[in-house]
């Protein structure tokens, strides 16, 4: 495919994932798939992912920083073990084989895939409250261990930061604020790593998150809850057809 063709598509698939990312999660499960049936090696398209991600999180940033529902606070308590955790998970995902990254993924987007159909976020219902010794250090390894598995992979960490948040007491427009501060923060952390080590793919990134930034910018003045039955269909639907596909590359 030529490059322009390239690029239109990448802006195409990241105005919607850009969407996706900010009012549910999941988007680099799209993604990444993309980049990798661009021909990208699949370390070098987990990196160039990270553009994207850093672009759409600091205009969604933005956005909520306006709307006044950004928790400053606990967004920074949370960043600081993720940060630690993201710079480990990155460190480890560039030197993964394309061929284990791959099925790691395609498993990843089956677990995933899982978690959305089952849906826990309209199940847990946990009150707000003071936060204890015990609830922040839960809260701390909590997003240590997302900012792991973030800086490594990157798809599907939206919704394990909503299911931690929603555990600590936040609503969901307070949760999908921390989200996007967090990623972002760990995200400028682990493309560092990417770049470092000649990840990442500069000029499909920055298509992608022309796109990514597009869709945060429409997400975030879009009411939080609504439209969550379609993005959350649509997103089952490309997860089965490219974990199949990717399960069936050689």
């Amino acid at each position: 495919m030529a490059l322009p063709l390239q690029l239109l598509l990448l802006f195409a698939v990241g105005t919607l994932t850009g969407f996706i990312n900010i009012l549910a999660g999941g988007g680099s499960l799209l993604t990444l798939p993309v980049l990798i049936f661009l021909g990208l090696p699949a370390s070098v398209a987990n990196g160039t992912n990270r553009i994207a991600i850093l672009i759409q999180n600091f205009v969604a940033i933005s956005s909520f920083h306006r709307f006044k529902v950004l928790p400053w606070k606990m967004g920074f308590y949370a960043a600081f073990p993720a940060l630690a955790g993201s710079l480990l998970g990155a460190s480890l995902a560039v030197d993964i084989p394309d061929a284990m990254f791959k099925r790691i993924l395609a498993l990843v987007m089956v677990v995933v895939l899982l978690v959305i159909i089952i849906d826990p976020s309209r199940r847990i219902t946990v009150k707000e409250g003071e936060m204890t010794t015990a609830r922040k250090f839960a809260f701390a390894a909590a997003f240590f261990a997302i900012g792991l598995y973030g800086g490594f992979i990157q798809a599907g960490v939206g919704f394990l930061i909503i299911t931690a948040a929603l555990f600590a007491g936040f609503d969901m427009v307070a949760t999908n604020a921390l989200k996007v501060l967090v990623v972002f923060l760990f995200t400028v952390l682990a493309l560092g790593v990417f770049v470092y080590h000649g990840k990442v793919n500069l000029l499909l990134g920055l298509g992608l998150g022309a796109g990514n930034a597009t869709g945060a910018w429409i997400a975030t003045h879009f009411a939080v809850k609504k439209g969550h039955a379609w993005v959350r269909g649509f997103v089952i639907i490309m997860v089965i057809v490219f974990a199949v596909k990717l399960m069936l590359e050689p």
